[in-house]
């Protein structure tokens, strides 16, 4: 049993900052190199082909409004996401990406491609399916820390 616990409590402390160090990597391409692991995340919450605002896209990333402030106006000197204010009501401002933004998007869409694609081919069905079903659980765990 100290063996299981001494595996677990190694890879849920280690595996969440390797997959962090690896994506960074895997981003911080040449063509990228002004984005960070967190802009890339700010990018990924925008999306394409939708308009958010800012407080929707706080929400998802669990921030607020205020740090995500501090992000946004940075992707935005930098070209990556456009603000635009509403036709309708002058108060509400929309968030989208540029086109530079949708590339370094897809850019980011593909390594978690690439990734999970990578974990698929070294399990068999069987182990997928536990997979699922334990990280499943270990998500609805981790998340019922939020609502406390």
């Amino acid at each position: 049993m100290e063996k299981t616990y001494d595996t677990l409590n190694d890879v849920l402390v280690n595996l969440f900052r390797d997959i962090n160090d690896i994506e960074e990597k895997a981003i911080t391409s040449y063509e990228y190199k002004d984005l960070t692991n967190n802009d890339m995340h700010v990018i990924n919450a925008i999306g394409v082909g939708t308009k958010k605002n800012m407080s929707s896209i706080a929400k998802e990333l669990s921030v607020t409004v205020g740090t995500l402030t501090i992000s946004m106006n940075s992707l935005v000197k930098k070209g990556y996401v456009v603000r635009c204010r509403s036709t309708e009501d002058r108060r509400v401002v929309h968030i989208s990406l540029s086109e530079k933004g949708i590339k370094a998007y897809e850019h980011h869409k593909h390594f978690h491609e690439q990734m999970i694609q990578g974990v698929v081919d070294t399990l068999t069905d069987e182990e997928l399916k536990a997979l699922v079903k334990a990280l499943t659980k270990l998500t609805s765990w981790f998340r019922s820390f939020e609502e406390n």
